[in-house]
């Protein structure tokens, strides 16, 4: 039973190798190791989750058996176990879900380097999920970061290229900003190890020293990753590479890539500083007033878009506004709002990509508004997949939006003077959303005249296209799921916070 500590690092490993091994496939061999690959780190994962679950404990790995500071940490609490395994199902899915995609819009010759970019992401994403070690932390953030660039501009074609440039420039930025802090961060603790940076910030806020540094240090981390993850105002990169990559990757990009950066931000408030340190902070206020920007600027931009993939884009930017809102609160229910949100996101907005896919090839190719005009009935799987993803986003009942949005609500009520803006934010947000995801569904679900059928127009069935109907099945079954039996993955949630703590 012990074994199983080893598979964090087995999973880090196996995804890094993997990706040099589909350097020298062929397509479908490629295709084939990556599937299997991301099934195995996900079995690999659950069996983490179930072993720290008995053993009630969290554990650390020393790679190398060589303590810090020669050797390098591992740490596997239920929190991090539960994240990876819901990465490589929601990677896994996001992969069935675009293959038609991928190989109609990917060069042959390239399509195993198109693997080798989602081996290494995933790869990066577990090391931030599992790693102790802040510096370890900014490598991967780095590797993350290029396969993702590598995601978007696969494709080669002029708009892909500037969105991965947009991409590059701000995220080079926003790891510049987290290098800086965690320089600062080290010059005035000597640790990169998380526990012990931690013992040595508490240290210092008890002795009142070095105050000052300290909270440019965090600040610097915070809009480092902030920018990375797309908060408002730093998401003017974000509706190019989501909007004109190919299916997969915009899926992934949305559902994942940012996820990881916000997960190493929630290690950072618990494990690195202390999340009694970061609440007391100036920084938590400001946090809070970008999330409720985000949240309402998002939805207007999503609401002037005629393009369906920007428009999920732009919705995005508001969902990312609600979990920075949920941290800004600086409550632990908050926190807990803020990664369920984040879970919810994962499992919608894939599924929103990958049904508006299914859309547009109904419709002649077409993303614009008025071209989608009955698409609901041409291909009735994307319609009611489409449909599912949005009463989530909206915060219908039974979908997984709703709990979240409760969530979020019950964090607030109580706070002295944060409860009312959030309350109030919630509430428009949910309108705005509800103006922009109803309007397309109204659209799809229009009756097309026989007069105005345009050229394209065709229909699609569940038998013409089998992978992806089961990655729309599954991803709607996740919502319906995680809509009506959120308490399971709640308490994962809290229990996780509990052992960073």
């Amino acid at each position: 039973m012990d074994f199983i500590r080893n598979f964090s690092f087995f999973s880090i490993v196996l995804s890094l190798f993997s990706g040099p091994l589909s350097s020298i496939l062929g397509r479908k061999w490629a295709k084939r190791v990556n599937t299997a690959e991301i099934i195995l780190l996900g079995l690999m994962s659950v069996a983490v989750l179930w072993y720290v679950l008995q053993t009630g404990e969290a554990f650390v790995y020393t790679m190398g058996h060589f303590p810090a500071p020669w050797g390098n940490e591992i740490r596997a609490g239920v929190l991090e176990a539960f994240m990876a395994a819901f990465f490589c199902l929601i990677m896994l899915l996001c992969m069935w879900g675009g293959v038609r995609e991928r190989e109609s819009e990917i060069e042959a010759s390239k399509q195993n380097l198109y693997y080798i970019m989602v081996n290494l992401l995933l790869c990066s994403l577990l090391a931030l999920i599992y790693t102790n070690d802040l510096f370890t932390a900014y490598v991967f953030v780095e590797i993350n970061t290029i396969s993702a660039c590598g995601l978007i501009m696969i494709r080669q074609n002029g708009r892909t290229i500037e969105a991965a440039t947009r991409y590059m420039i701000m995220s080079l930025l926003g790891s510049g900003l987290l290098l800086l802090g965690l320089c600062f961060l080290y010059d005035l603790t000597g640790h990169l190890l998380m526990s012990n940076i931690q013992e040595a910030v508490h240290a210092l806020v008890a002795n009142g020293q070095y105050q000052t540094p300290l909270l440019v240090s965090i600040s610097l981390m915070c809009v480092g990753l902030a920018i990375k993850s797309a908060l408002f105002p730093f998401h003017t990169w974000l509706p190019d590479a989501y909007g004109y990559s190919t299916v997969s990757s915009a899926a992934i990009l949305s559902s994942l890539v940012s996820k990881g950066y916000i997960f190493l931000l929630v290690k950072i408030f618990y494990r690195v500083i202390g999340f009694d340190i970061i609440s007391s902070s100036k920084v938590i206020h400001v946090l809070f007033a970008f999330g409720i920007a985000g949240m309402i600027v998002g939805s207007v931009d999503a609401i002037r878009e005629n393009d369906i993939r920007r428009m999920i884009a732009y919705s995005s930017v508001a969902q990312i506004g609600y979990i920075y809102m949920g941290f800004g609160l600086g409550t632990t229910a908050g926190v807990i709002a803020s990664i369920y949100h984040v879970v919810c996101h994962a499992a919608t907005k894939s599924l929103l990509f990958i049904a508006a896919s299914g859309i547009t090839d109904v419709s002649g190719g077409s993303r614009h508004f008025e071209d989608l005009t009955g698409a609901g009935y041409r291909n009735k799987l994307a319609g009611v997949a489409f449909t599912v993803g949005s009463l989530s986003m909206v915060g219908v009942p039974m979908f997984a939006g709703f709990i979240s949005k409760l969530y979020f609500a019950q964090a607030a009520v109580g706070h002295t003077v944060k409860m009312l803006p959030t309350l109030i934010a919630l509430a428009i947000s949910t309108i705005l959303n509800a103006v922009y995801f109803m309007k397309t569904v109204i659209r799809l679900y229009t009756p097309v005249k026989d007069g105005e059928k345009k050229a394209g127009y065709g229909t699609i069935t569940v038998r013409q296209q089998p992978v992806k109907a089961v990655a729309l099945i599954l991803f709607i079954l996740l919502n319906v799921i995680l809509g009506l039996n959120a308490e399971p993955v709640i308490g994962l949630i809290r229990t996780g916070l509990e052992m960073f703590s």
